[in-house]
């Protein structure tokens, strides 16, 4: 839980559901009464000298709101299991992480385009580049741009349009194998043994797993998958996959329909909280999500493919999805590729008569 001054109001924001009260003395009282379990009549006994009708109203008002839970009950299994994995990364990380479960995203794009055209009226677009115009400045020779390795991270886009034709087996198989696959082990003495994979990772932990939604893929039916990196194979999940379920999952963004797989980055945090018991650990999970996303994007441009990635997701229905507790193991990162429309060697604006065409408006 969160506590903070707003308007000149405190306020108490469980950031874990998203719920927030304008909190006065009695109910800082009452939740530190609760901080462990007591029945009511424990309760009553504590706060005799107030009202009784008021006390049961406060507490209902309270479980209510998900500022109290029952014992036993589903929410204070969650609770438990929050305080079990994440003690040592509370509040810092937790607000980071569960306080941002359920954003809402526009997917009017002139809608979003007229957004930021006010916006630009009224404050300057920030400088992309900054400069120390009074320090000596020495020119430096031109980068190397031949060669594979040039080439294809001077080819990388995030794409919005795509061909409609399916994706190769082989070339998803490539992508998993060659950003989220085992390379290796190393064993270490006393500890156990290491995963060492194409990205790097803080500590060698490797947090992220990776889900397959196969929409499209060659020799592959339709269907939910998880990649088993060790063992480079799909273990199936669910049967069947739509167009609509990437748009569902990617928080309405209509343009990635067309995609022929999305692939779901979670982060399984007890493999970091085990050896970092500071909550800026946080950051290693994340920075990790970079790191592998952008070996994806790299191996999707190297084989003519046109991959994007995304924060826009919504987060509560993916891990539904994928039959995962959000504490434990929770979504953190989105990404998809297809295949590219023909004579088109930039990622193109989508088209928004196309989205019409799929869903028939």
């Amino acid at each position: 839980m969160a506590v903070y001054w707003r308007d000149g109001r405190l306020i108490l924001e469980n950031y874990f559901t998203g719920n927030r009260i304008v909190a006065n003395a009695l109910a800082v009282s009452l939740l530190d009464f609760f901080n462990n379990w007591h029945t009511l009549s424990d309760f009553q006994k504590e706060f005799r000298g107030y009202d009784r009708g008021s006390l049961v109203r406060s507490v209902r008002q309270l479980l209510q709101r998900h500022f109290l839970i029952r014992r036993g009950s589903s929410q204070a299994k969650i609770d438990s299991s929050l305080q079990k994995t994440w003690s040592t990364w509370l509040p810092g990380a937790g607000m980071l992480q569960f306080g941002t479960r359920n954003i809402r995203y526009e997917s009017n794009l002139r809608a979003v385009w007229r957004r930021f055209q006010k916006r630009a009226e009224k404050v300057h677009l920030p400088s992309p580049v900054k400069h120390y115009q009074r320090c000596p400045q020495i020119p430096l020779p031109a980068p190397e741009k031949r060669g594979a390795l040039p080439e294809t991270l001077l080819a990388r886009r995030t794409w919005r349009r795509f061909s409609g034709h399916p994706i190769r087996l082989p070339d998803l198989a490539t992508l998993l194998g060659l950003t989220w696959g085992v390379q290796r082990w190393v064993k270490i003495p006393g500890i156990g043994r290491l995963a060492f994979k194409t990205s790097p990772s803080a500590g060698a932990r490797h947090p992220i797993e990776v889900y397959v939604l196969a929409v499209d893929v060659e020799s592959l039916p339709r269907g939910l998958y998880h990649y088993a990196a060790d063992k480079h194979c799909l273990e199936l999940l669910k049967h069947g996959a739509r167009p609509r379920d990437v748009v569902s999952l990617l928080g309405n963004q209509w343009w990635y329909a067309p995609a022929g797989a999305l692939l779901l980055m979670t982060a399984v945090f007890s493999r970091n909280q085990w050896k970092y018991h500071n909550s800026t650990a946080y950051r290693t999970v994340m920075i990790d999500a970079g790191h592998v996303c952008q070996t994806f994007c790299l191996v999707a441009t190297w084989l003519g493919l046109a991959p994007f990635c995304t924060m826009a997701f919504d987060q509560v229905l993916a891990e539904k999805e994928l039959a995962i507790d959000g504490v434990n193991e929770s979504l953190v990162y989105a990404a998809g590729v297809g295949t590219r429309p023909r004579g088109v060697d930039w990622a193109p604006w989508p088209r928004t008569k196309a989205w019409a065409r799929m869903t028939g408006n």
